[in-house]
């Protein structure tokens, strides 16, 4: 088990935040998961001990918002997220994380930009469009699988539909439970489950669902209109934190 306080400190906050998001609120919180505990610990370690608990906050999310997803949604990006898992684990020796990380970052930053330079006028929601989702969802499925970080990409495909807070909640949990579900057997054969890993796991899975039953409540409280103000701010910073870690790190 880790032992050392300063890990504790990052990732007890990192918990609380990505149990929110998994609960449904502000989904892009999941983001700092990783890179706050990577403060401590090198990120493969990081990524090891938060899947486990990812686990458990999906089956109390998925509890919670039983039967509210957008089937349309899963059916198109699930598959694909397959793919890009599949893709992550197979290239698992030889793709940059923090390559990775910048790019994500920088596409969460993207993302925001567009939303504040022009899309927070009304305008109608998009209509599905199956390639387009099916190629946010590979990505979505590959970023999760290298850092946990499928968020931004699940979000831009997602985000522009405008579907109800509580149907979005739904369906993110939906997505990644099954994206994390996935994600086991390939991180067990690359060792990632360690007796350490499992053991400080153990330790941070009492927030697990404290955290993601917090989120829950509030995503049923607040109105859709700051529901996704949120979402789309939250990606500001997280934006900036990743592109800086992935830069850095390049440097």
């Amino acid at each position: 088990m880790i032992t050392d306080p300063l890990f504790y400190a990052l990732a007890v906050p990192a918990v609380i935040l990505v149990g929110l998001s998994k609960g449904g609120f502000g989904g892009t919180a999941a983001l700092v998961g990783v890179p706050l505990m990577a403060m401590a610990v090198d990120p493969v370690t990081a990524a090891g001990v938060l899947l486990p608990i990812l686990v458990v906050m999906d089956v109390v999310g998925l509890a919670a918002w039983r039967g509210r997803f957008d089937r349309g949604v899963v059916l198109t990006m699930l598959p694909a997220a397959g793919l890009g898992v599949l893709t992550g684990y197979l290239t698992a020796a030889s793709v940059s994380a923090d390559a990775f990380r910048l790019t994500i970052g920088l596409l969460a930053l993207w993302f925001f930009a567009n939303w504040f330079a022009g899309e927070r006028a009304a305008r109608a929601a998009r209509p599905q469009q199956p390639l387009k989702g099916a190629f946010w969802g590979a990505v979505a499925g590959f970023a999760s699988f290298v850092s946990h970080a499928g968020g931004p990409p699940f979000q831009v495909y997602v985000v522009p539909l405008k579907i109800a807070p509580p149907i979005f909640a739904g369906t993110s949990v939906v997505f990644f439970a099954a994206v994390n579900a996935m994600k086991l057997v390939p991180y067990f054969l690359l060792g990632q489950f360690s007796h350490e890993n499992l053991a400080t796991s153990a330790v941070l899975l009492p927030l697990a669902p404290v955290a993601t039953l917090a989120g829950i409540w509030l995503v049923k409280r607040i109105e859709p209109g700051v529901f996704y103000r949120i979402i789309y701010w939250l990606l500001l910073p997280i934006g900036l934190k990743l592109a800086y870690d992935g830069g850095m790190a390049l440097l």
